[in-house]
């Protein structure tokens, strides 16, 4: 019988990269950025005017009443929360997001305040308020003449400067607490609780991430809701198509006209398996959609809004000629003064060969009949 060898045991390895100086800033810096969501008060539900016979009733969840006045305040601030509680956003290094502009105006605003710098890497044709905003909020625009290349642009500028790509586009679907905490969904359910049908039939997103379509889905599917969601997806992006077609891999050779929603490609935040139904939007009803909006509620809106609005009143004409009565939802996503030289100029639209008045015909026909035009 073998006599049993001594155990031999080397010396232990250890390595403490405790930075006592960088919790401290950490730990401030958490604070600062749940203290702004504790300042916050939650956004608005509000009613689109429609007949009460119809049986159907419309809002919109209006984000353009956060503090960054847009839907990407509540990304911006997860995000944030998410880079700090990872260790990935750095005292006196940048962060840096590539972005159509309202998210790094929150993102900016959130850069603002726990002291780091920030850049946004941007097409050229991001609009000049959207471009002031950032500024105002003390961050840089970084601009790139094809939107595609703003994602390259950014990693090549984090590894530059040894600061953060918060890369939105990657990690909005999981930066936010699907479950809860106040995102969007539960706020909207918590809203709708004492309307005449409190469980929305519909509820309709836009995708730029893709992180609200699938906070949303995720949400519904978790409650054992019967609520069903619609993406509205606008020309020149590549959701619609990778949907239906089941292919990520599709892209699109132009950028969006669209700001803050559609791609040139799929993104990694959107969940197509979570949605259940989507739409492509042509951009002159996307326009037409949002100066309706103006008519109805003498509320300018951006033309994201308008690209789900659009959706919405169809998904409305729909359940009132199938005799189903229900509510629908449908977001405000940021206020129309950024878009003053697009959405609202008929000389962009000259320029951009976009005719709206065959849908805000079509627009007009549901509000005053209930039909949609065939």
């Amino acid at each position: 019988m073998s006599t049993p060898q001594p155990i031999r045991t080397g010396e232990t390895l250890d390595v403490d990269r405790s930075d006592p100086e960088y919790r401290s800033w950490l730990k401030e810096a958490v604070r600062k950025v749940q203290a702004d969501a504790n300042r916050s008060a939650d956004t608005h539900l509000l009613r689109f005017p429609l007949p009460e016979e119809w049986g159907v009733d419309l809002y919109l969840k209006d984000e353009s009443t956060h503090p960054t006045g847009s839907l990407k305040h509540r990304l911006a601030r997860s995000l944030f929360l998410y880079g700090l509680c990872n260790g990935w956003i750095r005292p006196g290094r940048p962060v840096i997001e590539a972005s159509s502009g309202s998210t790094a105006v929150s993102e900016a605003y959130f850069a603002g305040l726990v002291g780091v710098p920030f850049i946004a890497v941007m097409p050229r044709t991001t609009s000049a308020e959207k471009c002031r905003l950032i500024e105002f909020h003390g961050g840089q625009c970084h601009f790139v003449d094809d939107s595609r290349k703003i994602y390259a642009e950014s990693v090549a500028l984090a590894a530059e400067t040894g600061g953060h790509y918060m890369d939105q586009f990657t990690y909005a679907e999981r930066a936010t607490d699907w479950r809860g905490n106040n995102n969007i969904a539960e706020s909207i359910f918590r809203q709708l609780a004492l309307e005449r049908f409190p469980e929305p039939t519909w509820i309709v997103a836009t995708a730029g991430t893709g992180g609200t379509s699938a906070t949303l889905a995720r949400y519904v599917h978790y409650m054992q809701a019967d609520t069903r969601i619609c993406v509205a997806d606008p020309d020149n992006s590549c959701f619609f198509e990778g949907w239906t077609t089941g292919d990520a891999d599709v892209t699109c050779d132009r950028g969006s006209r669209i700001e803050g929603i559609g791609r040139p490609r799929v993104e990694p935040s959107f969940v197509p398996g979570a949605i259940d139904r989507m739409m492509k939007v042509p951009d002159a009803a996307s326009v037409a959609a949002v100066r309706a909006l103006e008519q109805v509620i003498g509320r300018k809106a951006g033309g994201s809004t308008g690209t789900g609005l659009w959706s919405a009143l169809k998904i409305v004409a729909e359940m009132v000629a199938e005799g189903h009565r229900g509510s629908v939802v449908t977001l405000l996503c940021d206020p129309g003064d950024r878009y003053l030289d697009k959405y609202y100029s008929d000389a962009w639209l000259a320029e951009q060969g976009l005719d709206i008045a065959p849908y805000m015909t079509a627009v007009n026909s549901l509000l005053e009949t209930g039909v949609w035009p065939a």
